[in-house]
């Protein structure tokens, strides 16, 4: 991404509070773009959002991507040139006790979204982020690639497959015009950094008990996760965002940005190396409880990125774990996460260089 391309940018991120949006609005804040942010409250408690003074750089508003009324004042008022919409509720299991809500975050927030940004003529690009599990997972070795069919097990899967849809059926029917804001969505592997205190989300999970020295409870340790440190798909997302004000609806497609194959590892792998690097007495014992159905094996192929974009990840999953523990435990020894996160930033746009 170029720096100098979000100087006095105006920018809208929805979903700035969770976890993605904060790393991504401190990234933002640190390039000198002037950011909007819109969320509902931070979703645990520690959160980066909190944690890291994310709302002292930006304007900030508190509210709900499913008021589209609310929203789309929100838009209009700002007038960005550049959206990001990461709002979403983002867990697997969460959707198996709230359908509802998933599908009312994920399906129709993503219609407000757009709903508002076609009725903005300030906008230029906007990003939809959804995720690798948009697609109809067959559990094969192979990477799916943007034209694979949506589909999805959960409602969680399920209702990012439907925002896929939504987004480009938004961009056929309002977006197809030269002249018209690009659309793209963006979609990524499993993102883990520091800062992540998502509850039934696994490296929150894994830490947490590691700290307190206690067994940790895996529920699939054969399960084979594509691993990512949080600063590479955002990357990726704020390439795409600069190709789309540059190329317009030459660039308006879906995006993959997964990791390398070097990054697919194990959880009971991924378990072991975090237990070994934070130190202590910590072990993991397979959880054998009644769980809702998580897919196994899913991996992206980011080919287009990596040819049409020059993106390319940079992080190996050793330094990725290195980063995360070296971060909590930072923290959990009083230091500032607001400067660690940025530390991670600048050190990491010093390797993408």
């Amino acid at each position: 991404m170029n720096k100098d391309f979000w100087s006095g940018r105006k920018v809208f991120v929805t979903g700035h509070t969770g976890f993605k949006g904060s790393w991504l609005s401190l990234w933002l804040q640190h390039c000198g773009a002037d950011l909007t942010g819109y969320a509902l409250s931070p979703p645990t408690d520690p959160n980066l959002f909190e944690a890291g003074s994310v709302g002292k750089g930006m304007h900030s508003i508190l509210d709900d991507v499913r008021d589209p009324e609310r929203l789309a004042a929100a838009i209009a008022t700002a007038r960005p040139e550049v959206v990001f919409h990461l709002a979403a509720q983002p867990l697997v299991r969460e959707s198996y006790a709230n359908p509802v809500e998933t599908y009312g975050t994920n399906v129709m927030g993503t219609v407000h979204l757009l709903d508002a940004a076609r009725k903005t003529d300030s906008i230029r690009s906007v990003v939809i982020v959804t995720s690798d599990k948009c697609y109809e997972n067959h559990e094969w070795i192979w990477g799916y690639r943007e034209r694979d069919p949506m589909g999805g097990h959960d409602p969680y899967s399920s209702s990012k497959g439907c925002s896929e849809l939504v987004t480009d059926g938004f961009r056929r029917s309002f977006f197809s015009e030269p002249e018209s804001p690009a659309i793209a969505s963006a979609r990524a592997g499993n993102v883990i950094g520091g800062g992540d205190w998502a509850r039934d989300r696994l490296i929150p999970d894994i830490l947490s008990y590691i700290a307190e020295g206690k067994s940790v409870p895996i529920r699939n340790p054969a399960a084979v996760r594509p691993w990512q440190h949080v600063l590479e798909p955002l990357n990726g997302y704020l390439m795409l965002a600069e190709a789309l004000f540059r190329e317009g609806q030459d660039a308006a497609e879906a995006w993959n940005f997964g990791p390398d194959d070097d990054n697919c590892r194990p959880v009971a792998w991924l378990t072991d190396e975090l237990i070994r690097r934070w130190g202590g007495t910590a072990t993991w014992d397979r959880d054998d409880g009644n769980h809702p159905h998580e897919a196994v094996f899913l991996k992206l192929d980011s080919s287009k990125s990596r040819q049409r974009l020059g993106w390319t990840p940079k992080l190996s999953i050793e330094v990725t774990l290195d980063w995360i523990v070296d971060w909590h435990k930072q923290f959990s020894e009083g230091a500032d996460a607001r400067e660690m996160t940025l530390a991670n930033i600048e050190d990491f746009a010093g390797i993408v260089q």
